[in-house]
């Protein structure tokens, strides 16, 4: 907002509404809640403060008054879809545990596909986050080390979650874009390629192609690259 003091603050350090008088209309929760549904609805680049006042039915000068900053709203959105991880009790297997905690991580971010775009360290201290990073410690209890091996256990997890899931989701969206299917793109550049590989300029990539030509399993894919993270934090023998 215009005028602000350039200082770093942390919306969770603040009340949720400063100053006497009338009982505040809005709460957090209400206002990450509408603007997730903007956001899942038509796009993170849809999320602006005048966008979720409308959504609210107020406006955008007195939204200001609960959330100082966009920065603050998409805190907020991270902090609120956060709550939609499940913690259950540690099996005492941490390899299943953080198997499993992989998986929801992608499903929460196939139900929410601007989530890829926010997940920045910068977000992941709010209340819910620090729960589910708890959680994910609490799983890795059996796991011998320290907890800051750890905590780079669960951020290199994450980051091949998110890095997976984001192009996933990039890729269908792109397909919804194009005037053909994906499967009439896929035969022209097959067909592209394989003019190119005959050429001879490319030997490793023919023996590459000759050696497995055929359609690559994503889901193979992303679950070898989940177990080779684990695999190298896996206590040796």
């Amino acid at each position: 907002m215009a005028g602000r003091a350039a200082v770093p603050e942390v919306i969770w350090a603040r009340p949720e509404r400063t100053g006497r008088g009338p009982r505040p209309a809005y709460t957090r929760a209400g206002i990450a809640a509408a603007a997730v549904r903007v956001a899942d609805a038509e796009g993170l680049d849809a999320v602006s403060m005048r966008r979720v006042a409308a959504e609210l039915g107020c406006g955008t000068m007195s939204l200001y008054n609960y959330v100082p900053r966009k920065e603050d709203l998409y805190e907020l959105m991270v902090d609120a879809v956060s709550a939609e991880h499940e913690l259950w009790e540690p099996s005492g297997d941490w390899r299943a545990d953080m198997l499993r905690v992989a998986h929801q991580t992608r499903a929460l971010m196939r139900r929410h596909p601007w989530l890829p775009r926010l997940m920045s360290p910068v977000y992941g201290f709010s209340p819910n986050a620090l729960r589910y990073l708890e959680h994910c410690l609490a799983c890795l209890d059996p796991l011998p080390g320290s907890y800051g091996t750890r905590m780079e256990l669960i951020a290199m997890l994450n980051g091949v979650v998110t890095t997976y899931t984001a192009n996933e989701l990039a890729t269908a969206e792109r397909a919804r874009a194009l005037p053909w299917s994906p499967e009439e793109e896929s035969a022209a550049r097959i067909a592209y390629l394989g003019g190119q590989l005959a050429s001879g300029a490319y030997p490793r990539m023919a023996a590459a192609f000759t050696e497995d030509a055929g359609p690559i399993d994503m889901e193979a894919v992303f679950e070898r690259a989940l177990g080779r993270v684990l695999d190298a934090f896996a206590p040796r023998e």
